[in-house]
């Protein structure tokens, strides 16, 4: 090899290096910074929420969005609530109710199933409900009648 092409050659692999570093570096903020987005970056639509909604947003990202996405936008680990399926005509609340308070078998989707979240108390289930519902309504996720 001459002169030039190893000194070319080491040039390469300090990019390399400095690349890799920089993303080794960066990593750990790529979640903050998925968690950081707006929610018109994962195309929702934000209402203006009620008192109640707006503390069961709070629950909701402390007890939810680890599976079902921040906004119910879903991840690897749970289903989008922000889908059709989810409309009140075919998940009423009570259905909402019943998977947190005694886990759910897959049906659905393919994650799984949701065991039950017993941390989660009556009153802020009934916040977490009426923040879905209110995101789904504002995102023209509507009562649609169940059909078999």
């Amino acid at each position: 090899m001459t002169r030039t092409a190893v000194a070319s050659h080491r040039s390469s692999a300090a990019r390399l290096a400095l690349v890799f570093l920089t993303l080794a570096a960066a990593w750990p903020s790529w979640g903050q910074r998925i968690r950081d987005l707006p929610p018109s970056a994962l195309g929702i639509s934000m209402p203006a929420l009620s008192a109640q909604a707006a503390a069961g947003q709070k629950a909701f990202d402390a007890n939810c969005a680890s599976c079902h996405g921040r906004f119910g936008t879903g991840s690897d680990k749970g289903p989008p609530l922000m889908h059709d399926i989810y409309n009140p005509g075919h998940h009423a609340d009570e259905a909402f109710q019943r998977a947190v308070r005694n886990g759910v078998p897959q049906h659905h989707w393919r994650f799984g199933d949701m065991p039950p979240q017993p941390q989660v108390g009556d009153e802020q289930l009934a916040q977490i409900v009426r923040y879905v519902r209110e995101l789904q309504q504002a995102n023209g996720i509507l009562f649609a009648p169940h059909r078999m």
